[in-house]
């Protein structure tokens, strides 16, 4: 029988598994079949409202991030149904990626690479990892020179020329060209040669957002550049990216609101220094993701302290189950609840401290309680995913953004309790925690 007939009953799925299976029957109920694949709407309830705009195939809110959440629950399930779905979605990839004008991770074409090679090397099909190949190929051709150095948007960080690189470098791997490695280290060499690597807010920059602002968060601010550098450092063990990295460690650990034992890290300074957003994008589970990388790369302990100290900041808050101005009604991956999960899920996976899944549990625990399938289609999430926003509540089948994203971090969960057997997650090429989610003394055990 297909999982997704054997489903609990609403109003709640018992488990991060069965809920992620419960994810996935809604996502099925938004596929459109065409001559170039399968792509899935952003909602399929035509009454309801979406966040997603423009990318379709993207991996942040479109096609690649839901190809990603397919290869996953195959994986978790053993089902060929859920691994079809993905080879459909990777077949409109291969199809239209032509197509797409962006060059970036989460928006444009490098995430459709990534999910290519992803689908690639789970199905085994060659001309997906020809079509990500083909696809890196041309942003490698797009390269151009910029200032002091190349690049492709002159913007550092992972939402422009940082997700470009972190892309680059996973498949140069997964797809064995070097050449990809070595563009990314040398647009890397440009961005470790700033004086405080980051982002800084001009008039294109956000709306919601005053042109002199400067963000130390992770997608669009320094902490996510920082990481890319710390990357670049264990790639070539040249000490320019380790010293621009701790460059932009340090700006962050200066803006920061700091005490005994917690971190918290301003939205935007100087005009948001008391706005400490907790998710992904721009808050603590992002920028521990940096440090985390640096202790990584170089074994320094004062790193691995601060990732704690952002960690505990979380766990302190009273989040999930209480509301603050930096975690609002959200349970995505960029802002919300899945986003922490995926912080704890890895923590723990890490280093084995327990508290960290506790808290993970409790996270899914809240994930899972949230959910909306009242109408027997499977589960989504409904959340203001804007900030600024409040009064715009909808619900979306993407990574990033919606079901897809928050299913996978459901599945991440459930292997922490799998140390028998054991499985590979896909990460994102951000992402700096063990691909396998259970401690090595764990696995021993086992």
């Amino acid at each position: 029988m297909s999982p997704d007939r054997s489903g609990p009953s609403w109003p709640r799925a018992e488990t991060p598994f069965s809920a992620a299976v419960m994810a996935g029957r809604w996502i099925r109920s938004a596929a459109v079949d065409d001559g170039r694949g399968r792509h899935w709407r952003a909602n399929p309830d035509p009454r309801r409202p979406s966040a997603r705009s423009g990318q379709p195939g993207s991996l942040y809110a479109g096609v690649a991030g839901i190809v990603l959440f397919f290869l996953e629950l195959a994986a978790a399930t053993g089902h060929e149904a859920y691994l079809d779905d993905a080879r459909q979605g990777a077949r409109y990839l291969a199809a239209t990626w032509e197509d797409e004008p962006d060059l970036s991770l989460y928006h444009g074409l490098t995430g459709m690479v990534f999910a290519l090679a992803e689908a690639g090397w789970a199905t085994g099909e060659e001309s997906f990892s020809v079509a990500a190949r083909a696809g890196a190929d041309r942003v490698v051709r797009s390269l151009r020179r910029n200032g002091d150095g190349v690049g492709w948007t002159g913007d550092p960080a992972q939402r422009g020329d940082g997700g470009i690189i972190l892309g680059l470098l996973h498949a140069a791997g997964i797809l064995g060209v070097s050449a990809y490695e070595e563009v990314a280290v040398e647009a890397g060499e440009r961005i470790a040669g700033l004086v405080v690597p980051g982002h800084r807010f001009g008039e294109e920059g956000c709306a919601d957002l005053p042109v002199d602002a400067v963000t130390p968060g992770f997608l669009s601010g320094t902490a996510g550049t920082a990481f890319l550098l710390a990357r670049l450092y264990g790639v070539t063990g040249d000490k320019r990216f380790l010293e621009a990295a701790r460059r932009g460690a340090d700006f962050v650990r200066t803006v920061s609101t700091v005490t005994d034992r917690h971190a918290f890290v301003p939205h935007h300074v100087p005009q948001g220094r008391g706005l400490h957003y907790l998710g992904l994008c721009s808050g603590s589970a992002g920028v521990a993701r940096m440090f985390y990388e640096l202790y990584r790369v170089t074994g320094d302990r004062g790193e691995l302290d601060w990732v704690a100290r952002l960690a505990d900041g979380i766990m302190c808050s009273g989040v999930p189950h209480r509301q603050t101005p930096g975690f609002w009604n959200v349970a995505c991956q960029c802002c919300g609840a899945a986003g922490l999960l995926e912080l704890f899920v890895g923590l723990w996976a890490a280093t084995g401290e327990e508290r960290y899944l506790r808290f993970a549990r409790s996270l899914g625990e809240n994930l899972v309680s949230r959910a909306t399938g009242h109408d027997h289609a499977g589960y989504r999430w409904y959340q203001a995913y804007r900030r600024l926003r409040p009064w715009e509540v909808t619900a979306d089948t993407g990574y990033m953004v919606g079901a897809a994203g928050i299913g996978a971090a459901l599945l991440h969960l459930d292997a922490t309790g799998r140390s028998a057997d054991p499985r590979r997650l896909i990460l994102l090429p951000d992402n700096p925690f063990p691909a396998i989610p259970v401690p090595a003394s764990a696995l021993r055990r086992g």
